[in-house]
């Protein structure tokens, strides 16, 4: 930890503090200089939450933006991505000067300028607070994901690096520790300025077959549409070391400037109390606030969606807002507003046109485009994100899935397979809405509650139908044909569906079977288990016409 003149220090750049996966399954921890060496062989980060592994990917993605000051358009990209397979590597000789011309940047526990830190933050009082302030998986002394049951009282170097780039990204909000010499302070408490920015995003994340191909296809040309880039773009380790108190407002005005700038977004002030055997306490205060509004030109690694309800409360023509996960739905259930910018029933919510995907997902789709990858390249979008409880003082989940698919998913219009996905996406909706009928009625005629019985059936359908989705979805690819691929999944998720309909009122309770009086769409009928399959597969069959063969089949049932 200490320096030949016996100056406390871990350096980030030759330090092993990031763990890996290699692709044989192997686990380690690297440092930077390492990781960006060894990508080729590694499969992964992984971090101590998906969301963690999210951050230090985007950190990565700074730094080689900015090591190589690029790439400025698709032509530089390629570059990095062709080398001959045996030599494929990213360019270590670059990578390597950069950070050793900033390594006191990345060191720690610099005296000056500590990694990420304010090196003199404090409180009026000097309070070290405990570690669950930054350990997500402690949050405020409540357990989550740890197994760390009396909660933290020391970590090593190596990991309170991990939590503080984590927090930067996901620290939730609540009142924090009033900083002196922070202006916003009240009474000796930072008032709540909202989440860190990551936290705000549905994070997507294109996933390679290793570490080299996960950077690159997330290395986003400076030129990008709908994109903006500046000269001005730099990250946070060649902006002045920040202080105890925010950006001047006129400067954060104009920012981000880039990538570089966004990645590393200073959304907290920090500062590690440690000793030799490692860090022991934490001052955490808020930082430089970035209102998540209309930075769809910014922010690549999201879909947004338009909010006509923050439009008439600001009084602006036009509102974006980073379009979250939901935890409780699949990947897949999404897809629409990954493939086409769309989501089903968006027309009656007002979003209609107003789904912007993910810049990111735009890439790659330009890259296929520009043939730069073969047109059956496979993509994993992988999705990330925090959802937030009691007034986003807390985390109460982690959402991390994944949806893989041929990039022609995302750009070929004319083959109609993005849009085949998505009304496949749709027809799977429909069909699990017409099962929960089924279990409404069936509860209704057995004169029980109907909304627990429908949640449930509900549940059951979404998780029938997620496997065989995954695997119809890869089977969408250029050159198939789209109408008979649709057709191909109208029938295995009318066979699905079916089957678990049968298994709903087989299970029925006795009352359901003798029925009882009931008024729908105002008119009284006997509705019993028998009528309610009956309307369950006549909804169904209409909804899912090319579903033919299990149609045929249905009445020997």
């Amino acid at each position: 930890m200490t320096t030949e003149t016996s100056l406390p220090s871990f350096d980030l750049t030759a330090r092993p503090w990031l763990p890996v996966q290699y692709l044989d399954g192997t686990q380690k921890e690297l440092s930077l200089l390492e990781v960006f060496e060894q990508a080729p062989r590694l499969r992964r980060l992984v971090g101590d939450l998906p969301t963690q592994e999210f951050a230090l990917v985007r950190l990565l993605l700074a730094i080689l933006h900015d090591a190589i000051d690029g790439p400025e358009d698709s032509d530089e990209w390629a570059e990095l991505w062709t080398r001959e397979e045996s030599e494929q590597r990213l360019p270590l000789d670059r990578i390597a000067g950069y950070l050793e011309q900033h390594r006191d940047r990345f060191d720690l526990l610099h005296p000056v300028t500590p990694f990420f830190q304010v090196a003199d933050l404090r409180t009026a009082k000097n309070d070290i607070l405990p570690l669950d302030r930054i350990v997500a998986d402690v949050p405020n002394g409540a357990l989550f994901f740890t197994m760390r049951a009396r909660g933290v009282d020391r970590i090593g170097f190596a990991e309170a690096a991990r939590w503080v780039v984590h927090a930067h990204a996901y620290d939730t909000s609540g009142i924090k520790s009033g900083a002196v010499g922070d202006p916003r302070v009240k009474g000796g408490k930072g008032y709540p300025q909202g989440v860190g920015w990551a936290g705000n995003l549905g994070g997507i994340l294109v996933d390679g077959a290793n570490l080299y191909e996960t950077l690159l296809l997330n290395l986003v040309a400076f030129d990008t549409d709908n994109l903006r880039t500046t000269p001005e773009d730099r990250p946070a380790w060649r902006h002045a070391p920040a202080t105890a108190a925010p950006t001047d407002a006129k400067e954060l005005a104009g920012r981000p400037h880039g990538l570089r700038d966004l990645y590393t977004w200073q959304s907290r002030r920090i500062r590690l109390h440690y000793d030799a055997d490692g860090v022991h306490g934490v001052l955490l205060a808020y930082g430089d606030p970035l209102p998540a509004r209309n930075m769809h030109n910014r922010e690549p690694m999201t879909a947004w969606r338009r909010s006509p309800a923050q439009e008439k409360k600001l009084g602006l023509a036009q509102v974006y807002l980073p379009r979250q996960h939901d935890p409780a739905r699949s990947a897949w259930r999404g897809l629409g507003a990954l493939v086409t910018g769309r989501v089903p029933r968006a027309e009656q919510r007002g979003e209609a046109a107003a789904i912007v995907r993910p810049r990111i997902l735009d890439w790659v789709a330009r890259l296929v485009n520009e043939g730069l990858l073969p047109e059956d390249f496979f993509v994993r979008a992988r999705l990330i994100g925090a959802f937030y409880g009691n007034q986003q003082a807390v985390i109460d989940e982690v959402v991390d899935d994944q949806v893989a698919m041929a990039v022609a998913l995302l750009h070929e219009r004319d083959s109609g397979l993005g849009n085949t996905a998505v009304r496949a996406v749709e027809d799977a909706e429909e069909a699990v809405t017409i099962l929960g009928d089924l279990a409404t009625d069936l509860a209704t005629a057995a004169g029980a509650e109907s909304e627990t019985p429908r949640a449930t059936a509900r549940d059951l359908g979404f998780g029938a139908l997620d496997g065989p989705f995954r695997t119809w979805l890869s089977t969408l690819t250029p050159g198939v044909d789209a109408a008979e691929r649709h057709s191909a999944w109208q029938r295995e998720l009318h066979r699905i569906i079916s089957d678990l309909g049968r298994r709903l009122v087989r299970e029925a309770e006795e009352a359901a079977w003798e029925g009882r009086v009931v008024e729908i769409k105002n008119n009284k009928v006997w509705l019993t288990a028998a009528s309610a399959d009956l309307r369950f597969r006549a909804a169904l069959r209409q909804k899912l016409p090319t579903s033919t063969t299990e149609q045929t089949g249905e009445a020997a049932a």
